[in-house]
Formats: C-alpha cells, sequence, structure tokens
C-alpha cells in the first residue's frame, strides 16, 4: 500500500474514516467462511454514497483494490480481504427512509440491518419478506450481492424479487440510479439484476428501494416428526395443495441434527426425538381454516363470530389437521404453538443449529440446491457415496426444503488429525458436488461463490457462461479492483 495513497485519504476525509490497527484489520477483513485467511492493509467507514464514490475513485487512481464488507455474515469468503486490500465497511450507511404506504416500498441505505429494516416498516403494517437466521448481524448491501433466499423463499422468492432499485458506484467513482422506485420498466437492458447476486464484484451497492408486503397474520407453526425423508416430501405437496393456506417455511431437519442442537442449547423438541426426519413449518392466512379432504376445518362462520370463537375454532382446526395428517400416515407426530414463547421454541430449534454443529468440532460446510423433486434421491446417494468413500466421517443434513436449499456439514472423526481431514474433505467436496452436478443443481444456494468454491464453479456453470462472466467483468471494471479473486480468478 502506498504511503501517498493513505496520506491522502487521511486528509480528505473524516477523522476515522481509514483505519489500520490490529484490531480493525482482523474484525473487517473477513466474514463466516471456513479456512480462508484475513490480510487487509486497511478498512474505510465512508457514511454517504458521495464518500464511497470519492474513495473508489482515488484507489482506481492509486490501482488500490478493495473488497465490500457488510454484516460478515456470509459463508464463502465472498468478504475476505485476502490479498492486502482496503476493506470497504458500510456499517455506517444505515439510514432508512421513511416507508411509502402507498407505493409500499421504503428507500434504504447498504449498511441497515435486515432485523432494523423488519422493525422499520413494521409500524406501517408492512415488511420486507427476506428473513434469514442471520437477520440482526446481515446488511442488506450484503443481501443483495449475494442474493440472499433464507427461510421464506418457498413463500416470497429471493432477494431480487424485492428489489425495486438500485445505487451503485461503479470502481471509477461513477454513481448509477438503476430503475428507482419503478414497478414497471422495459425500457432496455435491467442492469439492476446483473448487481444483484454478484458478489460486490461488478459495483458497490450503496442505496436500494425495496419493495414490501403487506405484514402476514401467522396462522400457524408446527413442529412435525416423520417417518423418513419421503414422508418429508409427502407431506409438502400435502401443505402446498390446502388451499386454506400458504405454506411460508418449511424447514427439513434430521434427528441427528435436532438431538445435536437440543444437546448443546439444552432445549427440549417439541415432539419425539425418536422420528426418521422432522419439519418445522409455518404457514399464512388462514381463510377460513385448514381443510381435510377438500373442507374447510374452521368454518366462516366460527371465524367471524368474535375473537374467542374465532380462536376456539383455530385450535379445534389444526388439532383435527394434525389428527388426520396422523391418521393417514404422512406424519407420526405433529404440534402447533399455541403461544407466542412456543414459536420461538420451535424456531429456535432450526435458528440455532449452525451455532450448535459449529459447536462441535472442526467441520465442513455446504450450501447446496437440488430440483426439490430430486432431494430424496440426491441425499440417497450422497448419504452412499460416504459411507463407501469417507466412512468416518459425521454428516449432519438439515435445509429449506420448499426451495431445494440443503445445508449438509460433514465433521472431522475424533482420531483423525485435523490437516488429514482437510486433505480428505477437498476429495469429499468433489465427490458431493459431482452427485449436485449429476443432478443438475447448485454448488452454491445462497452464500455465492466467493474464494471458496471458486475450484467448483463449473459443477454448476458452463464453460461459456463463465466466459461471459468474464466480459462483464471486464466491462465494469477494467482493472480489475473491485473484490478482486472472487468467484473466478
Amino acid at each position: 500500500m502506498k504511503k501517498s495513497f493513505l496520506q491522502k485519504i487521511k486528509k480528505e476525509f473524516y477523522p476515522g474514516f481509514l483505519r489500520t490497527d490490529p484490531e480493525a484489520l482482523g474484525t473487517y477483513g473477513r466474514d463466516g467462511s471456513i479456512g480462508t485467511q484475513p490480510h487487509p492493509s486497511a478498512v474505510v467507514f465512508p457514511r454517504s454514497t458521495a464518500e464511497v464514490s470519492r474513495f473508489l475513485r482515488e484507489c482506481a487512481r492509486f490501482h488500490v483494490p478493495v473488497v465490500p464488507s457488510g454484516g460478515m455474515t456470509g459463508m464463502s469468503g465472498g468478504a475476505v480481504a485476502a490479498q492486502g486490500e482496503v476493506v470497504l465497511s458500510l456499517e455506517k450507511m444505515d439510514r432508512m427512509e421513511k416507508v411509502d404506504p402507498v407505493a409500499r416500498t421504503v428507500r434504504v441505505q447498504a449498511g441497515a440491518t435486515m432485523e432494523a429494516v423488519h422493525r422499520h416498516c413494521g409500524a406501517s403494517g408492512l415488511t420486507w419478506p427476506v428473513s434469514i437466521a442471520s437477520k440482526k448481524q446481515c446488511q442488506v448491501g450484503g443481501n443483495i450481492s449475494t442474493n440472499a433466499g433464507g427461510l421464506k423463499v418457498v413463500r416470497y422468492g429471493s432477494t431480487r424479487n424485492w428489489v425495486l432499485g438500485l445505487q451503485v458506484v461503479l470502481m471509477g467513482g461513477e454513481v448509477l440510479e438503476l430503475n428507482g422506485a419503478l414497478e414497471k420498466n422495459n425500457s432496455g437492458y435491467d442492469l439492476r439484476q446483473l448487481f444483484i447476486g454478484s458478489e460486490g464484484t461488478l459495483g458497490v451497492v450503496t442505496e436500494a428501494v425495496l419493495k414490501l408486503a403487506p405484514a402476514p397474520g401467522k396462522a400457524g407453526t408446527f413442529f412435525i416428526a416423520l417417518k423418513d425423508r419421503a414422508a418429508v416430501l409427502r407431506l409438502f405437496q400435502r401443505a402446498s395443495q390446502n388451499p386454506s393456506f400458504q405454506v411460508a417455511a418449511f424447514e427439513f431437519l434430521t434427528r441427528k441434527c435436532v438431538g445435536k442442537v437440543c444437546e448443546v442449547f439444552g432445549l427440549t423438541c417439541p415432539v419425539t426425538l425418536d422420528a426418521g426426519a422432522y419439519v418445522l413449518m409455518e404457514v399464512e392466512h388462514l381463510s377460513p381454516g385448514p381443510q381435510v379432504g377438500g373442507r374447510a376445518l374452521v368454518e366462516p362462520s366460527q371465524a367471524a363470530d368474535g375473537s374467542h370463537r374465532a380462536a376456539k375454532g383455530a385450535r379445534l382446526g389444526w388439532d383435527s389437521w394434525l389428527t388426520a395428517l396422523k391418521k393417514q400416515g404422512v406424519i407420526r407426530e405433529g404440534r402447533w404453538a399455541r403461544t407466542p414463547e412456543e414459536v420461538n421454541a420451535f424456531w429456535a430449534v432450526r435458528e440455532n443449529m449452525s451455532k450448535a454443529l459449529s459447536s462441535y468440532g472442526v467441520q465442513q460446510r455446504y450450501d447446496l440446491s437440488v430440483p426439490i423433486s430430486s432431494i430424496d434421491p440426491f441425499l440417497g446417494d450422497v448419504d452412499a457415496a460416504f459411507k463407501k468413500k469417507f466412512p468416518g466421517f459425521d454428516v449432519f443434513v438439515f435445509g429449506h426444503i420448499g426451495d431445494g436449499n440443503l445445508h449438509v456439514n460433514t465433521h472431522k472423526p475424533q482420531a483423525m488429525s485435523e490437516s488429514a481431514f482437510w486433505k480428505k474433505s477437498l476429495q469429499a467436496s468433489k465427490v458431493l458436488y459431482g452427485i449436485v452436478k449429476k443432478y443438475r443443481g447448485s454448488v452454491s444456494a445462497e452464500h455465492g461463490i466467493g474464494l471458496v468454491k471458486k475450484p467448483y464453479l463449473l459443477y454448476t456453470r458452463t464453460p461459456k457462461e463463465v466466459e461471459l462472466f468474464r466480459s462483464l467483468k471486464k466491462l465494469f471494471d477494467p482493472k480489475g479492483l473491485l473484490n478482486p479473486g472472487k468467484i473466478f480468478d
């Protein structure tokens, strides 16, 4: 890093804009990925798009590489500064404008956290319906740069469905305003969509106009025990076809996963621990009630005749629905949450899963997706491959069944050295991604490619696609200074 560059930045920006102390470098040079080594040279903290623009212009002049950074919750190394880059942290850019209740939009800066946006919009009876487990820490800019999915993709889709407009700064300092708050705009290429999911390699998102939805009325949250994975998919089909509600979240957990999170966090499994698979399901818009055999279990008269009768009708409806599913052999056991405390207790099992597995020891994490109808045979192939080729590995699987997104965690055998485990993990990754390719899936469902998954990009994309990726990169960032080395070299 040239001293003249650092001196110029210190002189032309506010005090505290630039930090080079070890604490800042160690904190902001990383993300949540495993096996990446941060090595930034400095960290900057702009407060506005104008400051981002001025800073990037100087970086381009001095040929200084830059890594944009948000809440640092990504798992693929997309926000890791590994080669002496300057980290551009957006955490001070957290302003949120007033919600427009008519257009159902809000403009926010990229550093606003997801949870803050949810709170901000909730006062207007609206929500930004993108929700992930790290919502307290993750930032809107990072959600956009990775096209975050999360817990409710089955109901609302990924982040790109809920971004109307973007403000983006290119590496040379040029500021783009893309689409504003327009719902319809067919005047040429939609450049906004190029930046969504580009992992900060084409430009830095500084502000966004978010599309909002009415805050949902939560009809029910369920924790269900099932015989096996095939039963999970049968339940998903039944629930998705029920005209009385819409499935908002449908989370799959194996018995090993539930047992581990309950053990680590002292939680109680809401249903029996003697089951082959589990589902945490949340549904919205009960109107008029859950149905069995095409008949509403909560009649309209019940739901409209006072809160007490409505609540009683809902209780009878959910109990009857679960009982019918059990009699029909679809589920083994099911409970629905009767209080907010029970809702939180059900979700605690899912939302603490990653932390519980991280505490279990050295692990390799995979974030995959396959077509929903292929989930059961895909996991069958994964089970068979690991039993045959990596018999000592402890494998945990959970994920968002409703959108085909699976999280596979492999843990080091107790007797194996850490270096041997990582060597074996390279072999295991090739085997696992080979199965992903067989089922026409993706090596990255929601965390991007970053540094970690670069060697496996061609398991998901064709050489021609990657060639076009490179052409876009060269067009938007001809010097290769913005988040260099991410997605491809």
